[in-house]
């Protein structure tokens, strides 16, 4: 018989590869005051009860950069956990869709950075892991122009 008691409760939290027209990704630096203050990481946040992954993804870009996406072009993109802290696993998403132009809406830096340069930011532990991750494959590169 499993003991529920025992069984840890993780915190499951979603972020978003969010791609532009140059390929370049969407990043926030966190907020001194907050854990990892002052590193850089992929926007998102907690997924609430009775939320489905996706539906938190939109509520949260909406809320912290005021951009609306279609959570039906969303590619699953990576995990990554942090367990010795605080029980969290990340889950990444990605898209390439033109949303307009972020306005951070609580305090936060933002900037578009490509892939490569956003490996020499100072990252977040499991956002590095993320970007690791992160295939910039078929489904969110550029489409090509027909002539």
């Amino acid at each position: 018989m499993v003991n529920v008691e025992n069984i840890p409760t993780w915190l499951p939290v979603v972020a978003l590869a969010l791609i532009d027209d140059e390929g370049r990704l969407l990043l926030q630096e966190r907020p001194s005051g907050k854990h990892h203050g002052g590193l850089w990481e992929f926007p998102g946040g907690k997924v609430e009860a009775g939320e489905s992954p996706r539906d938190s993804l939109v509520r949260e870009i909406e809320e912290e950069l005021g951009l609306h996406l279609d959570p039906h072009q969303f590619v699953p993109s990576g995990f990554a956990e942090e367990s010795q802290q605080s029980r969290i696993v990340l889950f990444l998403y990605s898209t390439r869709q033109n949303a307009g132009v972020p306005v951070p809406r609580e305090g936060q830096r933002v900037g578009w950075f490509t892939p490569a340069s956003a490996q020499d930011l100072p990252l977040a532990p499991m956002d590095r892991r993320l970007l690791a991750q992160l295939d910039m494959g078929p489904a969110l590169k550029k489409p090509h122009k027909s002539d």
